[in-house]
């Protein structure tokens, strides 16, 4: 599907607020309500709108604490790989996993209460995932910069 400029001007307003109602979303793009809310649909259609969410406050449902955990393996075979692939997945305090090219394995992004919750964690869940040689944390001080909107 080719984005044009009246589709991309349509997702930068979905990504700001996503509940926006059709009528005020053509309103925004310049659109009258059915070819606008055709676009939408077709760029829905077409994946490049995969899904809508509320983003959560952590600090106000107990997960303010954010970190950065480096994964280094045992080996980087593929069964190696993809158990520790398959078990992140049923972590949910794991909200990113990136398989790297690099120094470590994988980087996780993790959301804990507290640094307590996360040692916790680390302990009992995330060293125990068989292949696991080591884990380095990195806990930022401050977030500068954080957004789901991609630049269009």
């Amino acid at each position: 599907m080719k984005i044009d400029a009246i589709d991309r001007r349509i997702l930068n307003a979905l990504q700001r607020d996503g509940r926006m109602q059709n009528v005020e979303l053509a309103h925004e793009v310049g659109l009258s309500p059915s070819p606008c809310l055709r676009r939408v649909r077709l760029l829905e259609e077409a994946g490049v709108i995969e899904k809508y969410v509320a983003v959560l406050n952590p600090a106000k449902v107990g997960k303010a604490l954010t970190i950065f955990a480096r994964v280094w393996l045992k080996g980087q075979d593929a069964d190696t790989v993809n158990r520790f692939a398959d078990a992140v997945q049923q972590m949910p305090e794991v909200v990113e996993c990136h398989l790297m090219a690099g120094d470590c394995d994988f980087l996780l992004r993790i959301v804990a209460a507290d640094i307590d919750d996360y040692r916790r964690f680390q302990m009992e869940y995330l060293t125990r995932i068989p292949g696991v040689q080591s884990v380095k944390t990195d806990i930022p001080m401050q977030k500068i910069k954080l957004t789901s909107a991609l630049p269009t």
